[in-house]
């Protein structure tokens, strides 16, 4: 399976993060681990929702349209 997840910081509710991954439990360990450039500064980091895809193309897809302005909107109104 491949997960589409959103994670929100603990520490500064804020600061989002959307991403693609085919093993959800490990990715997020590494966030927390601050093995992400990006999401380091802000850890610690609890996940919020997540999407499994039985395809890489459409979980990378709508990954993509998530991080879209018209998918970030959808996302605020209904994932977050």
């Amino acid at each position: 399976m491949h997960y589409v997840y959103l994670i929100r910081s603990i520490t500064n509710p804020e600061q989002t993060y959307i991403g693609l991954t085919d093993d959800l439990k490990t990715r997020l360990n590494k966030h927390n681990e601050g093995g992400s450039p990006h999401t380091s500064k802000y850890k610690p980091w609890e996940l919020v929702t997540y999407l499994a895809f039985s395809s890489r193309e459409q979980a990378a897809e709508f990954e993509a349209y998530l991080k879209s302005g018209s998918g970030r909107a959808f996302a605020q109104k209904r994932l977050w």
